[in-house]
């Protein structure tokens, strides 16, 4: 089906959306790909928890009949987790969205749940039926120390000079290139645009922001 001038524009609307704070989680960029409205690449910084440290790449993918139906969400980076499947990446947003409803239902849910998902109050509240990893949800189940030494393991890869900076590094979905290209950077350089940036370390500003989230995801 040929993309529509109402889906282009309901597109375009959540883009505008998410440029504002209270819309996109503290943590997780998004942007429109180059080739494609209808394609969005996403990287999520995941500061806590047992993924704590991973930096995850994820791709949305709009429905030509946006709103009507809702984005996929795939994880680009090879990640162990209860909703994500081994197979090619896909992410299940029905734990906290249930039917999608396009009257109320948008972009920065689907994003906050991304979020939401990696927490450990979400994942004691996974069901069987919606765990596109079984293998994961059975061990979070039954050996807890298992599933975290995994988790951790895929946070350390994520980070590997080669998921971050080689855009040929094997991917969950196939789609090796993506918006987000990360280059390595020296500390000295790093603490430069910090300073033309006005940006803090992480750990220096980050605890009131995240707090301020909490009951949002």
């Amino acid at each position: 089906m040929a993309k529509s001038t109402a889906t282009l524009s309901a597109i375009s609307f959540e883009y505008a959306s998410v440029k504002h704070a209270s819309h996109c989680p503290l943590g997780i960029y998004v942007q429109p790909s180059a080739g494609s409205l209808l394609i969005w690449d996403g990287v999520f910084f995941v500061h806590k928890g047992y993924y704590g440290g991973a930096v995850l790449k994820f791709r949305l993918s709009f429905p030509s009949d946006y709103p009507q139906r809702p984005p996929q969400v795939h994880f680009v980076t090879d990640v162990f987790h209860p909703l994500v499947s081994q197979r090619d990446g896909l992410f299940s947003i029905t734990p906290r969205l249930g039917k999608w409803k396009p009257n109320e239902h948008h972009v920065f849910d689907v994003l906050f749940w991304i979020k939401s998902a990696f927490k450990k109050h979400a994942l004691d509240q996974l069901k069987d039926k919606d765990c596109l990893n079984q293998e994961a949800f059975s061990r979070y189940r039954e050996s807890t120390a298992s599933f975290a030494a995994l988790a951790t393991q895929s946070a350390l890869l994520s980070q590997s000079d080669h998921a971050l900076y080689d855009q040929d590094y094997p991917s969950m979905t196939g789609k090796r290139h993506q918006s987000f290209a990360f280059h390595e950077t020296s500390p000295d350089v790093l603490k430069e645009l910090r300073e033309q940036l006005g940006l803090q370390e992480w750990g220096k500003n980050s605890e009131g922001a995240e707090k301020a989230e909490g009951e949002r995801s």
